[in-house]
């Protein structure tokens, strides 16, 4: 599967989805689709596609905003220093739709890595596990486990 981006995919974003992903910003805490969700399947760049996060590796970190521990392909996301706010943070995008994701903090569980990527939910799009497969996600079955 090839993951890119497209005017057409910016088009069909909400305001909210085009404000997080293509203008780095941020959700308010505990109002994203996700926040709270856990039903088996990957998490995806709602702009290319792009496989980013198992259900596996989420966890709750009472934020309010979805976390996880590791991106399901290490490879589709890239890290970025970034000063905004007056902080010094480490921006976290998606390397095929450039989309803004979130960031990456050094306070996760320490026994699963000791990160927690910090997530807005209006820069992903679920898939199922039982949907996977139809969708082209069928090689990322195997990290799918119960939670």
């Amino acid at each position: 599967m090839q993951y890119r981006k497209s005017q057409k995919a910016i088009d069909q974003l909400t305001a909210e989805q085009r404000r997080v992903t293509q203008d780095a910003g941020t959700e308010r805490a505990f109002s994203g689709e996700y926040n709270d969700h856990t039903e088996p399947g990957i998490y995806v760049d709602i702009v290319s596609g792009e496989p980013l996060f198992v259900s596996s590796d989420k966890f709750e970190s009472g934020c309010g905003w979805p976390s996880f521990t590791k991106p399901i392909v290490s490879a589709n996301v890239n890290a970025l220093r970034d000063t905004s706010h007056g902080m010094i943070r480490t921006e976290v995008r998606s390397i095929h739709g450039d989309s803004h994701l979130g960031h990456v903090f050094p306070d996760g569980p320490a026994d699963r890595g000791g990160l927690r990527y910090c997530i807005n939910s209006a820069s992903l799009r679920f898939i199922h596990r039982d949907d996977m497969k139809r969708e082209g996600y069928g090689d990322y079955l195997d990290q799918v486990k119960e939670i």
